[in-house]
């Protein structure tokens, strides 16, 4: 028998995530949505009641279920007792919630955003929607741009391609020695990322993609007024905020840039593993 799939609140990227499972022809409600037009919108009850729940990319905003589509909060102390433990969870960016639950209330969590496919198919989103806010933010093209990329994982090497297609000059800096190999194999200048000091003045736009601070004050102080920086890393980012409010710098902090950007493209990627980690539990898909 086909499962039930419930989704429990997140961003655009559900609501679209919803509407492509029910065009696959699954059985599908949803809950904590209503604001982005979900279809099949239930009670928190209904929902509870599904085989698998699909949970928010990152599921928790501190204590409370991630539900920026609706007024209502949900805590998650209160949430987990009303859950079986036949249900299977899936979440995007658990941490160590998976283990939690487990030992706590007997529930399995498996993070579908870990997975590599899933990584990969977001990276182009983010690189896409990140090109777009440079070219909205600067008063130039991004041919002839000079351009640094803090950074080599997967979003840095897609925007690093993306950004060369389009006639800018790149830079981007690593730490592994590795990476720098091929930053330059593919046509780009490199640094390292920790000899970024005393280089940063040249640059037009500045992207981090590092999960770490790494544009620091001193290295803010560094970079010219009219330089444009994106940072992309997940909170709390790799930009002192404060100290670029601080030196007037023009920053856009920009995690989650699928959901924003592209948040069809980001639920297909989602659907596709939901998928994937259905097939390798052997549940009925």
């Amino acid at each position: 028998m086909e499962p039930t799939i419930s989704i429990l609140g997140g961003d655009l990227r559900q609501v679209y995530l919803a509407r492509l499972l029910l065009e696959d022809g699954r059985d599908v409600t949803a809950w904590g949505l209503e604001q982005g037009g979900a279809p099949r919108s239930v009670s928190l009850d209904r929902a509870l009641e599904g085989d698998i729940l699909l949970l928010p990319l990152p599921v928790c905003r501190g204590d409370r279920l991630n539900l920026p589509l609706t007024d209502t909060e949900l805590e998650l102390r209160r949430l987990w007792p009303r859950l079986r433990y036949d249900q299977l969870l899936l979440g995007g960016m658990t941490g160590n919630l998976g283990p939690r639950l487990m030992a706590d209330y007997g529930l399995t969590l498996v993070d579908y955003y870990a997975r590599e496919e899933t990584q990969v198919a977001n990276a182009a989103p983010t690189a896409e929607g990140a090109i777009q806010l440079a070219m909205e933010s600067t008063d130039r093209t991004i041919l002839g741009s000079r351009c640094l990329i803090i950074g080599y994982g997967r979003i840095g090497r897609l925007l690093a391609d993306r950004l060369l297609a389009l006639g800018a000059e790149v830079t981007v800096s690593a730490r592994k020695y590795g990476d720098l190999a091929w930053v330059q194999a593919w046509g780009c200048q490199s640094l390292r990322t920790d000899a970024l000091a005393g280089r940063l003045e040249r640059f037009d736009l500045i992207f981090n993609t590092a999960p770490a601070l790494i544009l620091d004050g001193a290295r803010l102080r560094e970079t010219r007024e009219d330089c444009v920086i994106i940072d992309l890393a997940s909170a709390p980012g790799g930009v002192d905020q404060e100290e670029a409010r601080r030196l007037d710098r023009r920053l856009i902090s920009a995690p989650g840039l699928p959901g924003k950007a592209a948040p069809r493209t980001a639920a297909a990627a989602i659907r596709d593993s939901v998928y994937h980690i259905l097939e390798e539990r052997g549940e009925p898909i």
